[in-house]
């Protein structure tokens, strides 16, 4: 009579201690916190996305005109001092300016989706695009938030640099688990 013998597999969840059911879950969470961050990037994106392209149908228009349109549309007071700024500064905007706005809308755009879809797919390049991107931004936020501080500015400034500590952070941890 033939023994069957139980094959076990080369190895089993237990049997290393960094594959155990807790690290998995901490990886899991991990993985999450970075599909948020990617969802980030892919939401200022696709704002983006919609800047740049309503400043191209813009391009042959006078921008002026068009606002006054959407502050009646909207029913705002022209006379309001944020209104009306607004509606000077759009009557002010050359066809270079709207060009330019519109191009490098998209192609801010263009860096988010790649950071953002790169960080979606759980690539290393990705968490690396973010960190210089990302942190290469930081001394231009400070600047902007000397010269005119907002409560959204420093929440921009913080939500960058968290995101750059964690992405360092992760990108460490990676590094010290392979030289184990």
């Amino acid at each position: 009579m033939r023994r069957k013998h139980s094959r076990r597999p080369e190895f089993a969840l237990g049997d290393n201690p960094r594959l155990d059911r807790d690290s998995f879950r901490v990886k899991s969470s991990h993985n999450g916190l970075l599909r948020l961050i990617a969802a980030f990037k892919l939401l200022k994106a696709a704002l983006l996305i919609a800047v740049g392209v309503g400043a191209l149908k813009l391009l042959h228009k006078d921008v002026g005109d068009v606002v006054e349109h959407w502050v009646e549309l909207f029913r705002l007071d022209p006379n309001n001092q944020y209104i009306g700024a607004a509606l000077e500064k759009a009557s002010r905007l050359t066809p270079g300016n709207i060009k330019e706005l519109g191009l490098g809308s998209l192609l801010y755009a263009g860096l988010f989706l790649t950071e953002g879809i790169g960080l979606w797919l759980l690539k290393g390049w990705a968490e690396w695009l973010t960190v210089i991107i990302t942190s290469s931004m930081v001394p231009f936020e400070i600047y902007e938030i000397c010269r005119h501080p907002t409560s959204a500015r420093i929440a921009v400034l913080a939500i960058n640099i968290a995101i750059v500590g964690y992405l360092l952070y992760r990108i460490r941890d990676k590094h010290s688990d392979l030289r184990r």
